[in-house]
């Protein structure tokens, strides 16, 4: 079990000679304060230097859509006499007779009124239109993407993506642009899908969190507030890296600090996660027919 914030303070205050606090949340002695600042500063950093194993966590959601009637015409982006606007936002999508493509709503101006961000092409009374929600938000201690784990669920298909800005527009504006495939694009605080969907599909990636503390409670944190915290670091690389960033911001000289921080670091990133085997004589496995179970003659027989 790791240490809480207030045992690893406690640990690098006894290895400098420094008093040791009782507590260290809210206490304002100023070698305590600079010491959890600097222990949360090697948290943040601590997230870019490996892909930590407990950092690593799944998202998964139903994709969003309604069904409805509305009243349109050619001189206006605004639809009206839709039976209610409840839920709708920014994020959805709107198909109907007369829509461009990749018209989204621009706003949604009241009980039963949105504005589109195009013009339709067609009058239209009480048309049937989809509203597809086409925009999800990240998770919360969202930090980054990781490659290859978005899957459309339902379908048992792994999703295109991610497209760069060029490809999109051309998914966007283009003739040809949808099929059974879903892509994606990280789009601002979104993760953004093409094309919309009228079904709850399940969809689903991996992500890496920023969330490194743990509240005594089991909570995802993103620094240390409180003595009880813990953290998804080793103890002794948080308290490492505490103590060089200590000599740093003193001026003393760190030469052997930054070696047993450093050595102990490569540690704890090698023993994070597994390996795979690597042979150098790969070759493919005999599992299916082939050319080594194949017989020279007897085909018939």
């Amino acid at each position: 079990m790791s240490s809480t914030m207030l045992q690893l303070v406690t640990q690098v205050t006894n290895e400098l000679g420094i008093p040791t606090p009782v507590t260290v949340a809210g206490n304002s002695n100023q070698d305590v304060v600079q010491i959890l600042a600097l222990m949360n500063a090697s948290g943040y950093e601590l997230l870019r230097k490996a892909d930590w194993r407990r950092l690593t966590m799944p998202h998964s959601f139903f994709t969003e859509y309604t069904t409805t009637t509305g009243t349109y015409s050619t001189a206006s982006r605004t639809i009206t006499g839709i039976p209610s606007t409840s839920g709708l936002d920014t994020t959805y999508m709107i198909v109907g007779t007369g829509f461009p493509n990749a018209t989204f709503i621009e706003s949604v101006d009241s009980a039963s009124q949105v504005t589109a961000s195009q013009y339709p092409q067609n009058d239209v009374t009480d048309g049937t239109i989809y509203f597809q929600k086409v925009k999800y938000d990240l998770p919360d201690d969202y930090d980054a993407i990781v490659p290859r784990t978005q899957w459309d669920k339902s379908k048992h298909w792994e999703m295109l993506g991610p497209e760069d800005a060029q490809q999109w527009e051309w998914l966007l504006s283009g003739y040809i642009s949808t099929g059974p495939r879903i892509r994606w694009r990280l789009y601002g605080d979104y993760f953004q899908i093409w094309p919309g969907l009228s079904t709850n599909e399940y969809l689903g990636f991996e992500y890496r969190s920023k969330g490194w503390a743990r509240s005594a409670s089991g909570e995802t944190k993103n620094s240390f507030t409180a003595d009880a915290d813990t953290c998804i670091y080793p103890d002794r690389v948080m308290v490492l890296m505490t103590k060089l960033k200590y000599f740093q911001a003193k001026g003393f000289d760190t030469t052997a600090l930054y070696r047993d921080y450093y050595t102990e670091l490569e540690t704890a990133i090698a023993q994070d996660t597994s390996a795979a085997n690597l042979s150098f004589a790969p070759r493919p496995g005999n599992i299916l027919i082939g050319y080594d179970n194949i017989p020279d003659s007897g085909y018939g027989r």
